[in-house]
């Protein structure tokens, strides 16, 4: 049974919110909170238990000037207030063995449990003030980054496909409105949002005008369209790709702005035609997509020592496919391809480092 995408519902009631109506922008961090705390905390009580049995094992050499008896209970009120350097005088150290104790010992984890308390306010309450101020900033100041709007199937496999091909993690902004999507995203190290991405003030907040390309895989095809409606009103230029089942969803997808529309239903079945027709058909085609296999389909802008050339003759050492000249798609054995232009945008085929490193025959391509 084929899996189905999460999905990010569309409001169907209540009044639009003004104002931020969403949890800001966040980023994994090394240690959850509680750990951190239980870490800190049990560090310090270590600590303070070593000095306790320190001082009860050298309890002769405290005095107790109200009984002149120094029992259990002493030694564990002597060590809190030692260490918290309070100080009553109630209880001294008077040999020399139980000075030496507490100037070598007991001063050193004094000023340590003290650093740990320090750190632990300064961790959570100055750094974690700092870090979602510094977040803030980062949101505001976000661009050329690529925003994933929905995590479901296929909007998980398209960052783990974007993050193996080299993207950095801390480039890319997901938007989902379940936590529990969002921590896997949070995991690899993404910028994660919950909120609703139909929403205006929602995609102002990641500064969607500014983005690289936006990315489409609510699940529904009804919410992924309004989406891309939504995205197109307040980005004209932004490149976005879009996911729906529904082929006469397709259309409508492209007339609320989608550049590309992709149709995994379609494709699923391209490819079980593909392999009906040869056995390595389906093979090739998942090799091409994914960045792990021993080749790939890239798209770039020729460079200019590439003007003038054939397409057989990329400085890339790829295989040229097809090229993009002024809204025209041009097949690698038309005449025009063999002398590339200023502006053409190529299509090829080029090998991987898993290529590459094993051989494919035919000068590395698969």
């Amino acid at each position: 049974m084929e899996r189905q995408d999460n999905r990010i519902d569309a409001p169907t009631t209540g009044r639009r919110v003004r104002g931020p109506s969403f949890k800001p922008l966040r980023r994994a961090v090394k240690v959850p909170v509680w750990g951190d705390l239980g870490i800190r905390l049990g560090l310090a009580l270590f600590l303070i238990s070593t000095v306790v049995l320190i001082h009860y094992w050298d309890r002769d050499g405290l005095v107790d000037n109200l009984d002149g008896e120094v029992s259990f209970l002493d030694v564990v009120y002597f060590t809190m207030i030692s260490i918290t350097t309070t100080g009553f005088g109630d209880i001294a150290p008077v040999s020399d063995r139980a000075r030496l104790v507490e100037a070598v010992i007991v001063t050193p984890v004094r000023f340590a449990v003290l650093f740990i308390f320090v750190g632990t306010a300064y961790n959570f309450i100055i750094k974690r003030s700092w870090e979602k101020w510094r977040m803030s900033r980062i949101q505001e100041q976000l661009t050329d980054h690529i925003v994933v709007l929905g995590y479901g199937v296929s909007g998980s496999e398209s960052v783990a496909e974007l993050i193996e091909r080299g993207t950095d993690p801390s480039n890319i902004v997901v938007i989902d409105p379940s936590e529990e999507r969002l921590a896997e995203a949070e995991k690899l190290g993404c910028n994660i949002m919950a909120a609703d991405a139909t929403r205006d003030e929602t995609l102002e907040a990641v500064r969607i005008s500014k983005a690289q390309t936006v990315l489409v895989s609510a699940g529904r095809d009804d919410t992924s369209i309004l989406i891309v409606l939504t995205v197109r009103h307040l980005a004209p230029e932004v490149p976005i790709s879009v996911v729906v089942r529904a082929d006469d969803n397709e259309f409508l997808a492209r007339q609320a702005g989608a550049n590309n529309v992709i149709n995994p239903v379609r494709f699923t079945g391209l490819l079980l035609a593909g392999s009906a027709k040869g056995a390595h058909i389906a093979d090739y085609l998942a090799d091409l997509a994914s960045v792990t296999g021993r080749v790939q389909l890239v798209e770039r802008e020729i460079t200019e020592e590439e003007c003038g050339c054939t397409i057989e003759n990329l400085r890339s050492g790829g295989r040229g496919l097809r090229v993009y000249r002024s809204g025209r798609v041009l097949g690698f054995w038309e005449e025009e391809c063999q002398k590339l232009q200023p502006g053409d945008v190529v299509v090829e085929i080029v090998p991987t480092e898993n290529g590459s490193h094993r051989g494919d025959g035919h000068n590395g391509h698969g």
